[in-house]
């Protein structure tokens, strides 16, 4: 009952009182029937209470099923017919334990007694605070988010602001236009005592892209310097995977009173201004920017494909640091993030598809699909291919919804090669393959073969001996045998600096 209609565009208007804590608000949603339909499903939290639905103006009835509401319709939609249902609902949205992790409204203080609000609700679904289809598969072409506010405060959502309207009540309505299509989970809104930042970036081509900078009062200071690393950052990225793709919504940082967020045109950023140890740069503005193209830009079409986004973007960060320290420092970088991080190896990085998974290992989608990506960009040994084909899948998907079989098979038709087995190793299973090894008494010969779930998997790596010079076998899953250049009593060097394997010396 989701799948008969498309979804065109949104009309969100929501108040908020931050006394209560509690949201009033309606949705007209826009949309075009895929195929004939009489009841149709809208997604809304259970603990949100539903004023009127009205179609055609007409109000029409619906039934709960869950977090789910079946609206019947006073007639059938004929397929390809436009048509839009409006929703009005009230009460206290689900409040976060610790976000962005878990998903729902924040209630906090700017430590000068005015209210500081913001939502996080990935995973959890856009649903926990206003009335949508909530499917990765189908964004609106594009958004209008109003919102009222109590004067005095700001409220930032996601595109260009419009309109700035007091009104009557002693509230003031703040109305933002989202140009370009974009998932449920990003759409969002932050209410504080803002201090608005501006500045400009300009692109390789000559273009002005806007940057607004949203902060409380007393960091305005420390926020003006810190964010002057956005500029050399977006020109890296853009060099890497094209112009910013937002480019007439603008960009922004958002503070907000949680880590941080890929809100689309509306990053939130909540880490206090600090920069990585030793590289000299902030984590979260480079990671979440990283999702205006993975993820925002280029999704998925199911939670259970979320490596799309982060595995993406957690790249995107090495290659951040290649840009401006070299390879060396990169490789670096992917392993130091391990410490921190260590892979678990315990699912696979792909999902199940169509439940709504949720159950992603964090560090394995970040990390294992970042040192995923490194792996083969020197199984294929051809720099300027690789990155052409990384700027290309960017440019090719941009602003569309993809599946895991999409991506791979773009990279093959530009890479040249089969990636069918390495994808199905590194991403269906939970282990990574693994290089055996059998050396001679002497040291002289050393039989080889990979280990691994995907039938038919194959690929290169280096390996050495003590002291010796790197060699480039081809492993298959059938033994084979080769000579060292020096003895291997001692067994083998894996080079794990360009390959995420594991090995073993039987």
């Amino acid at each position: 009952m989701r799948r008969c209609y498309d979804v065109t565009y949104y009309d969100l208007q929501v108040q908020v009182d931050p006394a209560q804590q509690t949201i009033t608000g309606s949705n007209e949603i826009f949309f075009r029937a895929t195929e004939p339909f009489q009841v149709m499903q809208v997604d809304l939290f259970q603990n949100m209470e539903v004023d009127a639905i009205t179609f055609h103006e007409a109000e029409v009835t619906f039934q709960r099923d869950g977090n789910a509401l079946l609206v019947e319709l006073p007639h059938a939609v004929p397929a390809g017919q436009q048509a839009a249902l409006r929703i009005a609902y009230h009460g206290r949205p689900t409040e976060a334990i610790k976000p962005p992790w878990d998903g729902g409204f924040v209630w906090a203080s700017d430590g000068q007694g005015k209210p500081w609000i913001a939502v996080a609700c990935e995973g959890a679904g856009a649903s926990l605070w206003w009335p949508n289809k909530d499917h990765l598969s189908d964004e609106p072409d594009s958004m209008q988010i109003s919102l009222d506010v109590p004067s005095g405060l700001k409220a930032v959502a996601n595109g260009r602001l419009r309109r700035q309207t007091s009104l009557s009540d002693g509230y003031t309505r703040f109305e933002w236009f989202v140009g370009y299509p974009i998932n449920n989970y990003n759409v969002t809104l932050n209410i504080a005592d803002y201090t608005e930042l501006t500045d400009a970036y300009v692109s390789h081509d000559g273009d002005t892209l806007a940057l607004n900078y949203y902060v409380l009062p007393p960091h305005a200071t420390r926020a003006r310097e810190h964010f002057q690393q956005v500029k050399p950052m977006l020109a890296i990225y853009e060099k890497l995977f094209g112009k910013y793709p937002f480019w007439d919504d603008g960009y922004a940082l958002v503070e907000t009173p949680y880590w941080g967020m890929e809100h689309q045109s509306a990053v939130a950023y909540g880490n206090e201004f600090e920069n990585l140890p030793h590289w000299n740069f902030d984590y979260i503005i480079v990671h979440e920017s990283g999702h205006e193209y993975w993820g925002n830009s280029v999704s998925c079409r199911d939670h259970g494909e979320m490596w799309i986004h982060e595995s993406f973007c957690t790249y995107a960060e090495a290659l951040y640091v290649e840009a401006r320290f070299g390879y060396d420092a990169s490789v670096t970088y992917l392993q130091e993030r391990l410490d921190v991080y260590p892979i678990a190896n315990r699912e696979p990085m792909l999902g199940p598809l169509e439940v709504n998974y949720t159950g992603w290992n964090d560090a394995d989608m970040y990390y294992k699909g970042a040192w995923m990506l490194h792996t083969l960009r020197n199984v294929i040994g051809h720099d300027s291919l690789w990155f052409e084909t990384l700027y290309g899948l960017a440019q090719h998907f941009r602003y569309q919804t993809v599946t895991t079989e999409q991506v791979i098979g773009y990279m093959e038709q530009h890479l040249g090669c089969d990636l069918s087995a390495f994808f199905d190793q590194y991403l269906r299973h939970p282990s990574p393959p693994q290089f055996v090894y059998k050396v001679d008494r002497a040291g002289h010969r050393v039989r080889y073969q990979w280990k691994a779930d995907a039938e038919g998997f194959h690929m290169p790596l280096r390996v050495r001996t003590k002291g010796g010079v790197w060699q480039t076998l081809t492993p298959t899953q059938t033994w084979q045998e080769f000579v060292p250049a020096k003895p291997a009593k001692s067994g083998l060097e894996i080079d794990t600096q360009s390959f995420y394997v594991t090995s073993d010396k039987k």
